[in-house]
């Protein structure tokens, strides 16, 4: 199945996945869809499980030849969310499989006839524009402030890698970009800094997005 269908919490991941990364991944035989979560007009947020996890059974019926993943944030998901809660004791790096493990249990309980290879969950820690620190001098070169490039660069050279960027409310990826470049929009800047940082450097640098990627190229 090279089709898939990818639920997103909000317009920046929607642009993204259509701007980015489903050209990129069509180069390699995999066709993917956003498809924003919730009603039209959802302002982003994966809100409570129950309404969200409807949504995935549905399209997991309706689009039988399809597979389906998500691109979710942890920080900001309810506890509703199964492995939530437990996630939140566990070391940085098994917060986010925690809760995808889980979900794809649930789900996969939930239509037990389904392929379970058919649903592939995705949950990065804080938020999109933690993956733009693959390369903060872009963030730099777009804002047309190349001065701002060393504070930025300071803020990836001080953890591990851009997903460790935390979920403080003045230190949380988007925060600390807006903090520097003030007429940042998510929505526009971050695709367009995306597609000149590349998808390969972000798989590079990104451990976890790499193994999503990775899981979305097994057909």
């Amino acid at each position: 199945m090279n089709r898939v269908i990818v639920d997103v919490e909000g317009q920046t991941e929607q642009t993204f996945i259509r701007e980015v990364l489903a050209p990129w991944l069509a180069a390699e035989g995999i066709f993917l869809t956003a498809r924003l979560i919730g009603k039209p007009g959802h302002k982003g947020g994966v809100g409570e499980y129950q309404r969200a996890k409807r949504e995935l059974l549905i399209l997991l019926e309706q689009e039988s030849n399809s597979r389906i993943t998500t691109m979710f944030d942890f920080y900001g998901m309810p506890d509703s969310w199964p492995g939530r809660k437990e996630a939140k004791s566990l070391p940085h790096d098994q917060k986010a499989p925690k809760v995808e493990t889980a979900l794809a249990q649930d789900i996969v309980k939930s239509l037990p006839n389904i392929d379970p290879k058919r649903f592939i969950p995705y949950v990065q820690m804080y938020e999109f524009e933690a993956l733009l620190f693959t390369r903060p001098a872009v963030i730099g070169e777009i804002s047309g402030n190349k001065k701002i490039i060393p504070v930025l660069q300071k803020v990836r050279d001080n953890v591990q890698t851009p997903e460790h960027i935390n979920d403080g409310p003045e230190t949380a990826p988007s925060k600390q970009i807006i903090s520097q470049f003030k007429g940042y929009n998510k929505v526009l800047y971050g695709s367009i800094a995306a597609k000149r940082i590349s998808v390969k450097d972000i798989v590079a640098c990104c451990p976890h997005f790499r193994y999503w990627i990775e899981q979305l190229c097994v057909k």
